[in-house]
């Protein structure tokens, strides 16, 4: 009888961690969800995300930024993969430290639409505004990641500024590198950016 309720006991306790376990990943899918297009104004959704606690270890998979309504294109990222290994007392200090990051780049999309404009200038004016932001605010957040091992499989180009059909252009990057100490999320970007783009 006592061997059953115990049973019981840490059956129960199971369930409600996974549960607390699912609900706290799918918040903080949610959250970072809504803070990319905050911080961006461009979409972004992600198949899964989870996020250790005892392991301090988050996997992303599908992550795709989506391009402005004024693009035909949808997708402008296509991440299969994205695998941090984070420094969780030095991020409740206040520092954002990432022993190690993976990134999986399946395909960068630039295009240019109709009007002339660019995809990436999207990117441009948000980070723009995120800068002119941090210096309003003071003292920027500490960011370093100890190491990055980037992937980037092809670049597109799409051109629908002829009219009609776009031009269409591939490029199979083929980028398969490792980064160390990287303290500038600004350089991040565009070491990413720069690196398909080449």
């Amino acid at each position: 009888m006592r061997n059953n309720k115990l049973f019981m006991i840490i059956a129960i306790v199971i369930v409600a961690l996974f549960f607390i376990s699912v609900i706290k990943d799918f918040a903080v899918k949610i959250s970072v969800e809504q803070g990319v297009e905050l911080v961006t104004g461009l979409k972004l959704s992600m198949r899964t995300f989870n996020a250790g606690i005892i392991r301090t270890i988050v996997k992303i998979t599908d992550l795709k930024l989506f391009n402005p309504a004024s693009f035909k294109d949808r997708t402008m990222i296509d991440m299969p993969l994205i695998y941090v290994d984070y420094d969780l007392p030095r991020i409740l200090g206040g520092n954002i430290h990432l022993r190690n990051v993976s990134l999986d780049l399946k395909e960068f999309t630039v295009v240019k639409n109709e009007k002339g404009e660019l995809n990436l200038n999207s990117l441009r004016v948000a980070q723009k505004g995120k800068a002119a932001e941090a210096k309003k605010e003071g003292k920027p957040l500490a960011f370093k990641i100890d190491k990055l091992h980037l992937k980037i499989g092809k670049a597109v180009y799409k051109d629908y500024s002829g009219g009609g059909m776009p031009s269409t252009r591939e490029f199979n990057v083929n980028i398969d590198e490792v980064y160390t100490d990287i303290d500038n999320p600004q350089a991040l970007v565009s070491l990413i950016v720069v690196k398909a783009l080449m």
